[in-house]
């Protein structure tokens, strides 16, 4: 807390609010709501599918050098960054920006919309998963034999057999696992150009999943926090289950040596880094906005520097298990049925919806264990899905506090969010749905829009706020200066490193592929350039939109646009008038030991 002119002033920049206004926005009901909150929005399918494979494909052990160096200088300091700013500003993902500085509150309209995107396109993985959940509860599992009217004349069930198909007979030939998942769910047509009809079921399923997340969401951190509860710590209890299944099975070990046996010459392959930057990006969910919105339900004094680094170990470790209960299944597929392990071992939907119904099929209760992992996979997934819905409830309320914190109207606008994204989402369960997915998730949430955002929350903290300003109001809520070191990373280290990174991503740029066989055609190629474009477009488009409407000279604008809210007099918040002696106006703020830019 801080006195300006005899006046107290609150943390968030404006004066002492009154208690029934706090309890209008709310806190978290225990400190345990927010750390399950948060585990949730950052710990999702991604760690169980994307991290293994891509330990496994860039050097196994080796591949943690890159990680751990890109979780310490940006995975950390951003993740703090982001709860840090929410907690001190009390706002949401949008408004926080206009209390730290508001030229730069585009940044966050852009991550509110990659949210949009994604919440309407991620949310058909649970739609799936729930689609194996409901076919794991039958006698037989579905995809174990080729007995069913989708498969084919091709389809060959090799454990009914103890003879090994020839090299011609296996390129011939496919799994039915492979025909469940291409021909029974999701009946994929040619090409994003063949749209084709709706999946009823699917529909179902998708409509089943947004009903679960809108009551998750409707009362706010209230249900929010109390679901977590379950959604956040049921999966863990899953994932050591088939942790303890997966490594007493034979063949286990074969598998855990093919994950992390250790490939050094793979240090020299710029692709490991970027893979390794990018994952981290993904995984903590940086530049999304998630963790300000959640973070600005903490009380003021909550130790959240402590709280940041719990988490992002707590976020690399359930990656690393994952990878432990993942490849030793896939050792016991290469022990049962003689498949090279790099024929099986692959990134996304793949693994979770091929070759992980494939192992459970050759296990004793199969149906058990097929059930436990769906389960998990549908937890992981509701978990970021209704925690994006909260972000985006959090930072309207906190925009139009007057209209939204009345009656119902925040359930009835959460109700229509839900219900557009889901007639949005129709497109993605539709049998060129599966080809709509890879390019949104490709283009609009993938590493590449995210590095540009936290290149932007960096440079915006560090140079135009102030690193040190910032690391002041750090102090005045925890008690203590945090490192050095997190400094340091938001002025050079991250904004450095997440620039290369990115470069490196515009050189290898390749037209995106499905499956190694389809080659997306220019103009879908162009429609996702264009959806990223149109988020991080919100930018500039914000920062012009501000300065031409603004008074005084461009550099007054500027200047005035840079000022925290609480750099400005309490009585209108507005900075004395511009005109010919603004420039003597602000070095007057100053000597009231105001800072200005």
């Amino acid at each position: 807390m801080a006195a300006k002119n005899g006046v107290v002033l609150m943390p968030n920049g404006g004066q002492k609010k009154s208690k029934e206004h706090k309890e209008e926005r709310g806190y978290w009901g225990t400190k345990a709501e927010f750390i399950l909150t948060v585990m949730g929005a950052i710990i999702g399918p991604g760690n169980v599918w994307r991290f293994p494979y891509l330990c496994y494909r860039n050097g196994g052990g080796v591949f943690f050098i890159p990680y751990v160096l890109f979780m310490i200088t940006c995975g950390i300091p951003l993740f703090f960054l982001e709860t840090a700013m929410g907690q001190y500003t009390n706002q949401g993902g949008i408004t926080c920006w206009r209390k730290i500085c508001p030229l730069f509150q585009g940044i966050g309209y852009a991550s509110h919309l990659i949210i949009a995107f994604g919440a309407t396109s991620y949310i058909i993985i649970i739609a799936w998963a729930f689609f194996y959940l409901f076919s794991s509860l039958r006698a037989d599992l579905p995809w174990a034999t080729c007995t069913h009217e989708w498969n084919t004349d091709s389809c060959i069930d090799t454990s009914l057999s103890n003879q090994s198909l020839s090299m011609a007979d296996r390129h011939n030939s496919t799994q039915p696992v492979v025909e469940f998942w291409q021909r029974r769910v999701l009946k994929i047509s040619g090409g994003i150009e063949e749209v084709g009809s709706l999946r009823w079921e699917l529909v179902m399923c998708l409509i089943l999943t947004w009903i679960i997340c809108y009551f998750c969401v409707w009362k706010g951190i209230k249900s929010t926090g109390k679901a977590a509860y379950f959604t956040a710590t049921f999966p863990y209890a899953m994932l050591l289950i088939l942790l303890i299944r997966g490594v007493t099975l034979p063949g286990a070990m074969d598998g855990i040596i093919y994950y992390i046996y250790p490939d050094v010459t793979r240090l020299s392959d710029p692709q490991v880094w970027m893979d390794a930057g990018t994952q981290i990006f993904f995984s903590y969910a940086i530049g999304l906005g998630f963790l300000t919105s959640l973070g600005s339900y903490n009380t003021y004094n909550n130790n959240c520097y402590k709280d940041c680094f719990y988490l992002c170990l707590l976020n690399s470790a359930t990656s690393v298990v994952a990878g432990f209960a993942i490849f030793s299944v896939l050792g016991f597929m290469t022990y049962e049925q003689g498949v090279d392990i790099s024929e099986v071992a692959e990134s996304g939907p793949g693994l979770a919806f091929i070759v992980y119904p494939r192992a459970v099929a050759m296990m004793p209760m199969p149906q058990v264990w097929a059930v436990c992992f769906f389960l998990m996979i549908i937890l992981l997934g509701l978990d970021s899905q209704f925690v994006g819905l909260e972000c985006l409830m959090t930072s309207l309320v906190d925009l139009f506090p007057f209209y939204l914190r009345q009656g119902y109207r925040r359930e009835l606008v959460l109700l229509a969010i839900c219900t557009v994204c889901c007639l949005l989402g129709l497109s993605l369960v539709t049998e060129g749905g599966m080809y709509l997915l890879q390019l949104v998730d490709f283009y609009v949430c993938s590493g590449t829009t995210l590095l540009l955002l936290s290149i932007c929350q960096s440079v915006s903290i560090a140079w135009v706020y102030g690193a040190e300003r910032f690391y002041g109001n750090i102090t005045d809520m925890i008690g203590y200066r945090p490192l050095p070191l997190m400094k340091i990373c938001w002025c050079y280290i991250t904004p450095c490193l997440c620039f290369g990174t990115f470069i490196f991503s515009i050189i290898k740029y390749s037209p995106l592929k499905f499956s190694n066989t389809y080659v997306y055609p220019l103009w879908a190629n162009i429609l996702g350039w264009f959806l990223a474009t149109v988020s991080l477009s919100l930018i500039p488009l914000f920062v012009v939109y501000k300065l031409v409407h603004g008074k005084g000279t461009l550099r007054q604008r500027f200047l005035l646009l840079c000022c925290p809210e609480d750099d400005l007099p309490l009585d209108n918040k507005s900075l004395p008038p511009l005109g010919a002696d603004a420039d003597q106006n602000f070095k007057n703020l100053s000597a009231q030991g105001l800072d200005t830019y």
